[in-house]
């Protein structure tokens, strides 16, 4: 089981900060989130535009970070702008 914690604007589409996976194997911190779906997928993007830190059990990780069963994912949202821009868009 890994947990994903999102932190500061970060949340789920549905408004949650704390989720747990199951997964097979050891995947990268980008290939976790992939698989949460739609209620992650806002993410992504903000990953590519480097505006959210990644730690894995509290050390600074990145997007290509192995994430392995039992790791706790925190991912913290920064912009430089006070937070806007960071909630998932609901379009």
């Amino acid at each position: 089981m890994v947990t994903i914690t999102l932190t500061g604007q970060l949340q789920t589409a549905d408004g949650e900060r704390d989720m747990a996976c199951e997964i097979p194997t050891s995947l990268t911190v980008r290939q976790v989130i992939q698989r949460q779906g739609f209620q992650l997928r806002h993410l992504l993007q903000l990953l590519r535009e480097k505006k959210v830190l990644v730690t894995i059990n509290k050390r600074i990780a990145s997007e290509d970070s192995l994430v392995q069963d039992g790791d706790a994912i925190r991912l913290v949202g920064h912009d430089g702008m006070g937070g806007s821009g960071l909630a998932p868009s609901h379009s």
